[in-house]
């Protein structure tokens, strides 16, 4: 019997040993047919030659899939396959229903970070003083007092809100589990922004909550459009995403009258408001309306999700029950991140960072803007932020634009996913801050060449 021939594909560049990522492709090999029992495998040191790898990579393999019980070996004979797996596996050491990302395609996808802009000598400073304060004997549910107070001068200086009734949370969505836990009821009715938040959306939903999409414009969420009888409104009125719209002024007042009015909380995601370039900040609806509005923030956009670290401001009745909820469910965020921004603030690298973040993004938002716009290209989305959007006339332009521009190895993210519902509207958002300034230039000519052709249909 003839050997049979391996789709294997070896990433030396990759964290996975060489022999655990030559076990999975085998599996996965077996798992989706290409492999079936009784076929002949090579032997390890003709397998060792055709990958350019030692026979030992391909031996201890081999050693873990006859271990494992996929493989054998007859005397005189060979290695043969002895049955196979029973449907597709997760690649060992993922963990289940993590996406391993395509590292060949240039990531122009929308909340990604700058990271890269992060000063490392300021980093590195930050971790080694945030690990000198003895270990903690006792836990602080509400966050440490320290990053409150850093967090607090923050929202004063850059947000322009006056607070001391900050919590730390572990991000945006770390915060809305909360909420839905300690605030709302099950089959309570959330409304949020459609296009809108889709991880919010689910964790609502996973939280056992109805969740019903109001729509937006030009102007932001419409107050209008909200139906009777929710209990909160989700919503991001700095820098509306996916759109990338301001919510008008005369919009947050009847925003604000409307849940006074109806008993609803408001929940406020200010996930990059400090990333403004026209104007100053806008200001939030938690300095408009502290009784019914729950803020929060994050450190995931104007620094980096390895901190882990957000913030709430919110009504004391709502801050009590977040507080009861982490007490009663005994969680709180780590405070390890939260040391990190702590000396990040102390030293003023927060602020050097964040003025040097607002420089490059609106130097890298003009370059993109110009060629679109020199190319006829429409786009939406205010002087802000991390992303733009240039809308389509149609799903179908939509679906061929993100696989053109996916040939073309370079990675978009479509208007439909963040749509709860029937998407409304079409088009493609532009993330410029995940990647290189030299390798955002360099696409903009198949950037420009791909989203300016003609409508599919």
């Amino acid at each position: 019997m003839s050997e049979t021939a391996l789709p294997v594909r070896l990433d030396r560049k990759s964290e996975l040993p060489l022999a655990v990522q030559l076990a999975d492709a085998l599996r996965d090999a077996a798992a989706t047919g290409h492999l079936r029992g009784g076929d002949r495998l090579p032997s390890t040191r003709a397998l060792a030659e055709r990958l350019g790898v030692s026979r030992t990579v391909t031996s201890a393999a081999y050693e873990q899939l006859h271990a494992e019980g996929w493989i054998a070996g007859r005397h005189g004979s060979g290695t043969y396959v002895t049955t196979s797996p029973p449907g597709s596996r997760s690649v060992s050491g993922a963990v289940p229903g993590e996406v391993r990302d395509r590292t060949d395609l240039l990531d122009l996808t929308p909340g990604v970070p700058w990271a890269d802009g992060l000063d490392r000598a300021a980093w590195r400073r930050a971790w080694r003083a945030a690990g000198d304060p003895a270990p903690a004997y006792r836990e602080h549910r509400a966050g440490l007092p320290d990053y409150r107070a850093a967090v607090t001068e923050h929202l004063l200086r850059h947000r322009g809100l006056a607070t001391h009734a900050v919590l730390s949370t572990g991000g945006t969505t770390a915060a809305v589990f909360e909420l839905a836990g300690a605030v709302l009821s099950r089959d309570d009715v959330v409304a949020i922004e459609e296009p809108g938040y889709q991880r919010a959306v689910q964790t609502f939903r996973r939280a056992g909550l109805r969740v019903v999409g109001v729509p937006v414009d030009g102007e932001g969420l419409r107050p209008d459009a909200i139906p009777q009888g929710v209990r909160a409104v989700y919503c991001s009125p700095a820098h509306q995403y996916p759109m990338g719209s301001r919510m008008s002024a005369s919009r947050r007042v009847e925003l604000v009258d409307r849940a006074r009015t109806d008993g609803i909380l408001l929940i406020e995601d200010d996930y990059d408001g400090e990333l403004r370039f026209d104007v100053a900040p806008l200001p939030l609806l938690a300095a408009l309306a502290p009784d019914v509005v729950a803020h929060l923030g994050t450190t995931s956009k104007i620094l980096t999700p390895t901190l882990g670290a957000g913030w709430m401001v919110a009504p004391p009745p709502v801050a009590a029950a977040v507080l009861e909820y982490r007490e009663r469910t005994g969680t709180r965020p780590s405070p390890a991140g939260q040391r990190v921004l702590v000396e990040l603030a102390r030293n003023g690298d927060l602020g050097r960072h964040l003025r040097k973040l607002r420089r490059e993004l609106s130097e890298r938002r003009t370059m993109l803007s110009a060629a679109l716009t020199a190319a006829g290209i429409p786009l939406l989305g205010d002087d802000a932020g991390a992303h733009l959007v240039v809308p389509f006339d149609s799903a179908e332009t939509e679906r061929a634009r993100l696989a053109d521009a996916e040939r073309a190895g370079i990675r978009l993210d479509g208007l439909a996913r963040h749509f709860a519902g029937t998407p409304t509207v079409h088009g493609v958002a532009i993330g410029y801050a995940g990647c290189s300034r030299e390798g955002l230039a360099s696409a903009l000519p198949t950037l420009v060449g791909l989203l300016g052709k003609r409508p599919v249909g």
